[in-house]
């Protein structure tokens, strides 16, 4: 070889050699652009939010992202993204941005349910960047994120959209809709064409246009979004026998049959509710074809059944006594063969049957409702703790919780921090709170809106959903109750359930690792989860806790995250082990924060 070319030769493999590597840090359909080398661009340009289209994505799917600049550069500045699952990086990149608002895409991975973080930051001020989680999952039944909606009146499409927008934020993935149809025994009316109405009245004598409600449907579908019909399983309005009905189906307060039970409404609504009996086969086909109809005209994807808690002593119409309990486990099995496409959710008024629900295979999730006297805390947490034993620990839930009751009589906003202690608890046993629709809920009637929901509270609930979103494979897949020896010597009480002035401390685990839950009641005003008055005080942030945790097993790492601080993002804790105990220290803590410990 003539020697003139070596020197050349050499210089490009070594050129190669430096390329190559970093090449394959970016997939085959990304672009890597060197950080940009002109002049600063400054210090005060950080993101003021992030977005995604969808509420949750399938495998191998195409996520798109838009995010804001707090102001348009001068030139292209270098922003850097990262992609997280749990502590661990998995994708980065680096784009170059000339606009206030920039977009990209990222396809997800194969990996079937599963949660990520996103951290975008700009190269020049890596302290304003910010964050947004996201899920890829096939479907919404194991990781139920449920919101609602309960207006169907005529509204510009707009309007829907707004609302749809804002629920995708905080990545709701299933919509009950509540209290849409006519009356409980005929849902959707037909014309004399066959043809569904075009508009009704509910219940509550509220408007409903059957073209809102189709559009809702429709919008949901294209974000990701269940959208389930709801609908009592044992109500009818008044005997209406022109309607089909039959006495036969009715539930008695008494053995004679003298007294049918009902369920007392309000004098403006449509009438009192008459309740059937759920376990009665012609009632099932009666209230079956009705719902059939719905999903004939209406492409909802499933049936989200209420019922009306414990009623006593009632009877059928043969003087029996109705064992309530069994007839919600009977009308399940027998919606379910109905209906094997469609998703059944049946809420547990007060975990009044819930032990039959969660033993029907006919429902992915539990739902409860919860009323008094599950009022503290400590009792909200012994509702959670029991729903995943009813389950085996195999099913996930959602709980209607609703908060600042009394105060929601008249118009002001929502307390924050009645709001994160309750989510911070079921985000951290692993449920999800149904609360949020084209408004917060603070009363059983969800149309009920004189709350709003202050900026702070805002941000801070984004915040929470995206920590549930990018730590479910921690937080509700599979995990299972692990023993907990856990110490301080400094400032505060550590406790094994939610006590005032304590820090409430339990663990899971999952495979090779331990994930450990700190929850902050150091200087609450009270220990009411309702907060009916929004009296509830906003625990300091507090610094360096000193911990000492029993644990036998080798521990290779140690990591913390937060939704009070840090954006969520995964943190690296120094830890020492010696004599059987991992001795660390707690950097900080507000509401709540989640150690994890690996083996």
């Amino acid at each position: 070889m003539n020697k003139r070319w070596l020197l050349p030769i050499i210089f490009l493999g070594i050129l190669l050699l430096l390329i190559i590597p970093a090449r394959f840090l970016w997939s085959e359909d990304e672009s890597f652009e060197a950080p940009n080398e002109k002049k600063p661009v400054g210090q005060d340009i950080n993101l003021t939010s992030i977005s995604k289209d969808k509420a949750k994505y399938h495998p191998e799917s195409t996520v798109n992202f838009e995010a804001t600049l707090s102001k348009k550069p001068n030139h292209a500045m270098d922003v850097k993204i990262v992609y997280y699952h749990l502590d661990e990086p998995v994708h980065e990149k680096i784009i170059q941005v000339t606009d206030q608002t920039f977009t990209w895409t990222w396809q997800t991975p194969k990996a079937d349910y599963r949660g990520y973080y996103v951290e975008v930051v700009p190269l020049h001020n890596t302290s304003g960047g910010k964050t947004i989680a996201l899920d890829v999952s096939s479907s919404w039944e194991t990781f139920p994120r449920y919101g609602f909606l309960s207006d169907f009146s005529d509204m510009e499409d707009s309007k829907q959209q707004e609302v749809i927008n804002n629920l995708t934020r905080y990545h709701i993935n299933g919509l009950q809709f509540y209290d849409w149809h006519d009356q409980p025994h005929l849902p959707l009316k037909m014309n004399e064409d066959e043809q569904p109405k075009q508009s009704w009245s509910n219940i509550a004598n509220q408007p409903v246009s059957f073209q809102t409600v189709e559009e809702y449907i429709n919008l949901a579908h294209e974000n990701n979004m269940a959208a389930m019909s709801y609908n009592l399983l044992n109500g009818t309005l008044a005997k209406e026998k022109e309607d089909g009905e039959k006495e036969e189906w009715y539930l008695y307060k008494d053995e004679e049959q003298e007294e049918i039970a009902t369920h007392e409404l309000p004098d403006s609504w449509k009438g009192d509710i008459t309740l059937t009996n759920p376990g009665n086969q012609a009632w099932q086909d009666y209230i079956f074809s009705k719902q059939q109809t719905v999903f004939d005209s209406l492409n909802f994807d499933g049936w989200h059944i209420d019922q009306l808690g414990d009623r006593g002593d009632v009877y059928n119409a043969e003087g029996e006594k109705v064992n309530l309990l069994d007839s919600y486990k009977s009308f399940l099995t027998a919606a379910q063969e109905k209906f094997p496409d469609k998703t059944l959710v049946m809420n547990a008024v007060n975990q009044f049957g819930q032990e039959q629900i969660a033993d029907s295979s006919s429902t992915p999730f539990l739902y409860s409702e919860l009323w008094d006297p599950i009022t503290t805390y400590a009792d909200l947490n012994d509702v959670l703790m029991e729903n995943h034993r009813l389950s085996n620990y195999e099913k996930n839930q959602v709980l209607a919780a609703y908060l600042n009751y009394k105060k929601s009589n008249k118009e002001g906003s929502f307390n924050p921090a009645s709001v994160l202690y309750t989510d911070a608890l079921i985000f951290a046993q692993g449920g999800a709170h149904l609360e949020l629709g084209e408004h917060m809920l603070s009363q059983e009637y969800f149309p009920h809106d004189n709350l709003t929901i202050p900026e702070n509270l805002k941000k801070d609930l984004t915040k929470y959903y995206d920590f549930m979103v990018a730590y479910e494979n921690l937080l509700r897949d599979e995990v299972q109750p692990a023993e907990l020896n856990i110490t301080t010597s400094q400032w505060v009480q550590l406790s094994d359930k939610p006590a005032r002035g304590e820090l409430y401390t339990f663990a899971k685990k999952k495979k090779d690792k331990k994930i450990i839950h700190i929850l902050n009641y150091f200087n609450t005003d009270h220990m009411n989860w309702r907060d009916t008055n929004g009296t509830q005080t906003e625990p300091a942030m507090k610094q360096e806790l000193s911990l000492s945790i029993a644990e036998a097993k080798k521990v290779k790492n140690v990591w913390i995250a937060s939704p009070d601080w840090n954006n969520g993002l995964p943190s690296q804790l120094k830890f020492t082990q010696e004599d059987g105990h991992v001795e660390l220290t707690l950097p900080k803590i507000q509401y709540w924060d989640m150690i994890v410990m690996e083996y």
